[in-house]
Formats: C-alpha cells, structure tokens, sequence
C-alpha cells in the first residue's frame, strides 16, 4: 500500500534523526526541535511545552472524546558495552542500530507515522499527538506537566517496545527509606542494642513476606531490600540501620495500600519517597478488550514502568521492538518490526474508530 510505504520511508528518516541527536533526559530540546520541524514540515502546528511536543490531527473539538499517542523522545545514557557509536544509525542484515532506537524511537516515530496518516481522515474523536520528555527518569517535567493542560483521554495510547503485544496492566513502582531505631553503646560491654540486628528481624519478614491481594496479569506485588546502612566505627553498637525498599506494585493495590500493609508488617519507620508512580490496569469493560479480541492481540501485564504510570486515564501500551533490548548495548530494531508497528497502530485506531462510529461504545 502506497500510503503505508511513504509511511515507513518517513518514519524511518525521522528515527535516524532522533538516533544522531544525543537526548538524554532533561536534554531533550534537539530531538524536541527535530519532533517540532518534522511535525511542522508536514503541514501540523504543533505546541511545545518544556522539552514535550504535542499537536492534534485535526481542530480540537470539544463535543468529541479525545484518543492519546503517547512515546518519548529521551534517552537514557549509553553502557560501557557499545561496540558502536550509539548516535550513528546503522542499517545491517535488516537491524537499525543505535541509542534509543528500540526504546522508545521506534515506537515514536510509528506512532508519529500514524498521526500524521489519520490527519487526513475523519474520525470520531480527537487525535492527539504527544511526544513527552524525562520518561526514563519519571522526570516532572515530562507529561505529567501536561495532564492539567491538556482534555483528558478516553483511551491513552503509549507506545513502548512490547513485540505489538497489548499491555493492559503495568506495575507500579514505591521506593520507601525505611529506618529502624536502636542505642547506642560500647561494643566490648553488655550495652546497647543493636540496631542492625532488629533490622535484620525486619529483613527477616520482608525475605518471606507475600502481599495479600494478587492480580489476573501481573501475579504479586513484590518487595525487595536494595540498600542498608549502618554504623560508623567498629567499637560502637549502631543506633540506627537504614535500608531501603522497592516495591514493584501491581494493579490489586494502590501505592498507599501496599505501604501501608508494608507498615503492618515491619518494625522500622517507613517514609515513601514518593506515591506518583501508580500501577494501571484497564477497566474491564473499556472497548479497547473488543478491539484486542478483533485483532488478534495478545494482551499481558507489564513488568516495566512507562509514562503510563503519570497518566490518570484508561491506557494500553503497545509498540514495535522488544522490551528486553532496551538499555542494552548495541541497541537497535528490525525494519520490518517498524513497518509492523505502523500497520499495527492503524488497525489499532481503525477499528477503535469503528466501534465509536457504530455507536455500539460510550465514552
């Protein structure tokens, strides 16, 4: 199809470009430049907000429900293991290599591809267009700057590396700095208590511990004791051990509720360092399940956290590459992966389309 052709050819330009351009988070503003001119060079005026790009396809009409896109642009910094330049993109044996072409290059540049194709057609919602900032570091400055700005989503589409398999749930992510009291005393003498040991009571539980509720496509919320520090010379019995948890939390819980059944359980004091990074899960009647079904499509729960996490909307992930490339050297992504990707996103919006269209949906 001719139209899927000039689709490719330009989505693969512009992933060349993004690959040249070094972008990591909080340095966005050349591939945000790039994302800007490309956008504009094909007839789209888009909004830039910081380092994030945004556009509709069509003029926002405010009695339609809105349909997000959503990749990023940044990076994260390239490992001691690259035998390639990471910002030269290189075509071999039908692989694009280089930094930040699986994760999230490829998926972007699909998913611009695919904006820019239904920017020519009618459809039963607003298209939106987002191109975010600071993704991999779940930076504040990247789309969660934009919910407030922007109508909200009946369906966010994010598009991340998952083989073109429909994530409909993802793990949420709480790191909490647990400390954990003892007193002071000599270390020859019968005094003081030790403050390692009653962490290691603590660590102890933690080890065997299992959370209550469990979720359909991402099993357990898991806890795991990354870091510990105590004391300061070898004479002194410690009076404070300090470790910290990650707990990656699935859909059965809120980030309050799994720190709280967390405090239940441990004798240290528990201080989360932040509640933002939020588990998803699709509701169970939302559309996009008829659509999953209509296509084909596998879906599963992500272990991966993703913009996702900041969207306070109904959002699927889904895009072009593998998810076990990312932030690995030697990067890179199959060309008929990024062909696939950009027919899989408009089959995906077709039919959505359809569903809303045949008024057999309600936002």
């Amino acid at each position: 199809m001719e139209d899927l052709d000039l689709a490719f050819d330009k989505a693969l330009e512009l992933l060349k470009s993004l690959i040249s351009t070094p972008s990591f988070s909080r340095e966005e503003d050349k591939t945000a430049d790039i994302i800007q001119s490309f956008l504009l060079e094909a007839g789209v005026f888009p909004t830039r907000t910081g380092n994030n790009v945004w556009a509709y396809a069509k003029p926002y009409d405010k009695d339609l429900p809105t349909l997000w896109l959503n990749s990023h642009h940044d990076t994260v910094k390239p490992n001691q293991g690259y035998t390639r330049d990471p910002f030269s993109p290189t075509i071999e044996n039908g692989k694009l290599y280089g930094l930040g072409s699986n994760d999230a290059g490829g998926a972007l540049a699909c998913l611009i591809a695919t904006f820019l194709y239904f920017s020519k057609k009618e459809l039963p919602f607003n298209l939106l267009l987002i191109a975010s900032a600071e993704e991999e570091i779940s930076g504040k400055s990247g789309i969660e700057s934009l919910i407030s700005t922007l109508p909200p989503a009946e369906l966010a589409i994010v598009g991340e590396p998952t083989q073109m398999r429909l994530a409909v749930a993802e793990k949420g992510l709480l790191v909490i700095d647990a400390k954990i009291h003892g007193k002071a005393g000599h270390a020859a003498r019968e005094e003081g208590i030790n403050a390692i040991y009653l962490a290691l009571e603590d660590l102890e539980e933690i080890r065997n511990f299992q959370f209550t509720k469990t979720s359909s496509f991402l099993g357990r919320t898991k806890v795991s004791c990354t870091v510990i520090k105590a004391g300061q010379q070898h004479n002194v019995v410690p009076d404070l051990c300090e470790y910290v948890l990650d707990v990656r939390v699935t859909d059965a819980y809120t980030l309050e509720e799994a720190l709280e059944e967390l405090r239940e359980l441990l004798k240290a004091e528990l201080t989360p360092r932040s509640l933002r990074l939020q588990s998803s899960h699709l509701p169970k009647n939302h559309p996009m399940y008829r659509v999953a079904d209509a296509l084909d499509l596998e879906t599963f729960g992500s272990p991966t956290l993703s913009d996702q996490a900041l969207i306070p909307y109904p959002s699927v992930k889904i895009g072009p590459g593998d998810s076990a490339r990312s932030h690995t050297a030697d990067e890179y992504i199959l060309l008929d992966e990024l062909k696939s990707g950009i027919s899989g996103y408009i089959s995906l919006i077709d039919h959505y389309a359809m569903l809303r269209k045949s008024k057999t949906i309600t936002p």
